[in-house]
């Protein structure tokens, strides 16, 4: 039942992060928050794309104690997925705020000298909100959410698990 929590969870992320689609205007493709925003859309569809790695989850033996390290193994993958994806989508949310800061500024002009100060704020607010996106952060707002929601959490893996499950991936 975890396990279909914890992808349903990553599934409607994975639903959001596709919402937020921006065309540059032309010659600013390689802007900050445009970079930002097309790197979460490359980092989503990878997640999404990425197969389970089974390995030694696909051990001989149905003894309860090997059924349960399997599935132990799917949990922690799941939790991952998630944990990544989330941090996708709050990179892709304060990307998508520095595009509507930036379209408000500009009102359909092109960037002139009058503009400086105000894009300069506008990229240095990104930059903020990029360094505010930390793994303890992404893991107690997603436990929160879960015990929020009722969710049965004692056996959901530790920060430090998923970090080591991420490393292992790559």
């Amino acid at each position: 039942m975890r396990v279909a929590e914890v992808m349903n969870d990553f599934r409607t992320i994975q639903h959001r992060i596709q919402q937020y689609r921006v065309n540059p205007p032309q010659g600013q493709q390689q802007l900050t928050g445009y970079a930002v925003l097309r790197q979460c859309h490359a980092e989503a569809q990878g997640l999404l794309a990425a197969n389970f790695n089974a390995g030694s989850a696909q051990s001989s033996g149905s003894s309860p104690e090997t059924l349960k390290r399997q599935l132990q193994r799917i949990l922690i993958d799941a939790s991952a997925r998630r944990f990544r994806v989330q941090k996708v989508y709050l990179r892709a949310v304060a990307a998508m705020r520095w595009v509507q800061a930036r379209t408000q500024i500009l009102q359909g002009q092109q960037p002139h000298a009058g503009h400086a100060a105000a894009l300069q704020r506008v990229e240095a607010a990104l930059a903020a909100e990029l360094a505010t996106i930390t793994d303890d952060r992404i893991v107690n707002e997603l436990r929160q959410k879960d015990w929020s929601a009722g969710h049965y959490l004692a056996e959901d893996p530790s920060l430090a698990t998923l970090q080591s499950w991420i490393r292992s991936q790559h």
